[in-house]
Parts: structure tokens; C-alpha cells; sequence
């Protein structure tokens, strides 16, 4: 039985990870600052603090020495310091959840990414307003992150693990992506996604993330490494719209728009999340290869997506939760009635 602290553990993969370790007989802790009502077991140990606040966290932590910490709120070079400093020889192992989009911001990469395709340049900064700073910053102070911890791994002997996620599939999405296109595809009108075949997608189950965190915690398989955690295949978005389809048992009406105009009207991403330059694609090789020990397995889109209709057709219908962006949708349907 091990003791485990994670860093927030409220919504989606902290959540479900959290639930999977105390479900497999270990000692879980959260930190977070309480703002948001959790759905866990009541013997979760709930301890509060504001990363944002040094002191905060490390009396929230002091005196405590866990086997596994797992990092899901750090954002940037300045938090990882912070975590770093306050966790340095008090943590057997060190999980950071990190993105694909480190692979994103990259100049010059084929897709899928490897982990040996993360060093190199960094692409020059878009325009503050356009539509591509966000997430360019988003992969950036992801990198910034990691560089951090390396440092401190490379200096100190850090237990770092990095898992560098894609777009994580979950029945708690709290944005609500592919429960925003099953809405879509539900209500009955056209489903409204920019013409061209689009980029590949390659996303992750949620609780496959969680299955490999639980076993990370009971071996000691990956410390002072970096893992693409990715399922292994590839699919393009009509494969996955035909999938949702068949799990949803309907059949959409999909209208192909130009993207330029789409943008101009403000639609995207919300009316097609994964039509965006911003969705990554990752082998995941050295996971399967390295991560045996931890029990590492993926689950296939056609096993996952049946769990999150059925968990939107219940859970969020009853619950009254709308997918982000949905609001929108009489302007998708005007907009697509003119095509």
C-alpha cells in the first residue's frame, strides 16, 4: 500500500485516477484548493492550499513524505520550480503530466512524434491575438515545465516520470469534446466541420491513464524517463464521426464548410473540436516497451466510445451538463442551412 498525493484530483484524470488507486488498496491524498466540489470516496484525504501560494502548499504538506506524487496542475517553468523545491526528498517517484503539444511547437517534426523528436527549435511566438497563441503557449510553458524538472532530475536525482498526453478521452471532460459532437449528432442537425481530410487523431482513454499511474505507484518501472502515453493507432475524423455514429445508433447529416468563413463567424474549434491544427499525434512504442512491469494498456476507440455515450446519455443528461460550446448551436445551423 502506497501513499499517494495528487495535485488537484477533482474533475477528470486526477478524479479518476484518485478512484482507481483507492479502489486497488492505497493510502490517496488531494491537494487543491476546494473550489470545486469533488465526487470521490470520503476517505480521500482532502488538503487545501492555492498553488499559486508557496506557503499555502508547503504547509498543506508538511511533515508528509509520499511514494508517489501525482502532478496534474503544473503549467509552467515557475510551478514545476515550486514543486520541485517543496517535494524534493519527501517523493519516491514523481509523475508530471505533461502534453503532446511540446511535440506541437516544435519546428520541422513528422508526425507521429517520438520521444527523440523532443529536442530542437521552438517555433517563433504567433501574434498575441491570434487564434494560435493560446495553444502555442499552452505547449511552450508545457516545455518550460518539463525543462524544469529535467534539471532538477539531471542535478538532484528528481524521481521524474513525464507522460506526455494527447487529447485524453474521458466520460469527465470537463470541456466536453466528444460530448460535444455526440450532441451534435443527437439533436438531429448538420454536423458543421471545415473541408479537407484534416490532421490524424490518436487520443487516450482516461482510464488507461489512470490503470498505468496506479501501476507506476507499485513498480518502479520509468522513473528518469519521459513516455508518450497515446493509443497506437491513428484514425481521420470521418472514421471517428462514423464510430460516435454507430455508438450513438444515428446517423448525422455532415456539412463541409470552409474554414476561413467558419473561423469568421466564430464556430471554431466548438463546432469541431478536432478539425484544428492543435491535436497531437504520438507513438507510443517506448510506453509498450518500457512500462510493462506498471501493466500499461490502451483501449481502442471502438471499446471507449460506447462507455462515454452511455455515460452522456446518463450522467450528464440527468445531471443537466451541456458540452462546452454548445450554446452555439443555432448559429451552426443557420450557418450550415446556407451551404
Amino acid at each position: 500500500m502506497a501513499d499517494i498525493l495528487i495535485l488537484g484530483g477533482t474533475r477528470n484524470l486526477g478524479h479518476v485516477t484518485a478512484v482507481e488507486l483507492f479502489n486497488r488498496g492505497h493510502n490517496v491524498s488531494i491537494l487543491n484548493r476546494g473550489q470545486t466540489r469533488d465526487e470521490l470516496p470520503p476517505r480521500i484525504e482532502r488538503l487545501r492550499a492555492n498553488r499559486a501560494k508557496t506557503l499555502q502548499v508547503r504547509d498543506a504538506v508538511r511533515g508528509r513524505s509520499f511514494d508517489l506524487v501525482l502532478d496534474a496542475t503544473t503549467y509552467t517553468g515557475a510551478e514545476a520550480a515550486q514543486a520541485v523545491e517543496i517535494f524534493r526528498g519527501r517523493v519516491g517517484r514523481y509523475v508530471f503530466i505533461s502534453s503532446g503539444q511540446v511535440y506541437l511547437v516544435r519546428e520541422g517534426l513528422d508526425r507521429p512524434f517520438r520521444e527523440t523528436d523532443y529536442a530542437g527549435p521552438v517555433m517563433p511566438a504567433p501574434r498575441a491575438a491570434s487564434a494560435d497563441y493560446s495553444s502555442w503557449k499552452y505547449g511552450a510553458d508545457k516545455r518550460d515545465a518539463e525543462e524544469t524538472f529535467m534539471a532538477a532530475r539531471a542535478e538532484s536525482d528528481f524521481p521524474l516520470t513525464t507522460l506526455r498526453l494527447p487529447m485524453v478521452a474521458s466520460e469527465r471532460d470537463h470541456y466536453g469534446r466528444i460530448q460535444g459532437y455526440a450532441a451534435r449528432i443527437m439533436d438531429g442537425g448538420p454536423l458543421l466541420i471545415p473541408e479537407g481530410t484534416g490532421l490524424p487523431l490518436r487520443h487516450v482513454y482516461v482510464a488507461d491513464v489512470a490503470n498505468l499511474v496506479t501501476g507506476l505507484a507499485e513498480s518502479k518501472a520509468g522513473i528518469g524517463s519521459d513516455y508518450n502515453i497515446s493509443y497506437g493507432e491513428s484514425m481521420t475524423l470521418d472514421r471517428f464521426i462514423e464510430l460516435l455514429s454507430s455508438a450513438l445508433g444515428a446517423t448525422p447529416e455532415i456539412v463541409r464548410a470552409d474554414r476561413p468563413a467558419l473561423e469568421a463567424r466564430g464556430l471554431l474549434p466548438d463546432c469541431s473540436p478536432f478539425s484544428g491544427r492543435w491535436m497531437s499525434e504520438l507513438d507510443n512504442a517506448k510506453s509498450l516497451t518500457d512500462l510493462r512491469l506498471a501493466g500499461i494498456v490502451y483501449t481502442s476507440p471502438q471499446k471507449y466510445l460506447p462507455r462515454l455515450v452511455k455515460d452522456y446519455r446518463t450522467r450528464w443528461k440527468a445531471s443537466g451538463i451541456t458540452p462546452e460550446g454548445y450554446a452555439q448551436r443555432p448559429d451552426e445551423i443557420s450557418f450550415a442551412k446556407k451551404q
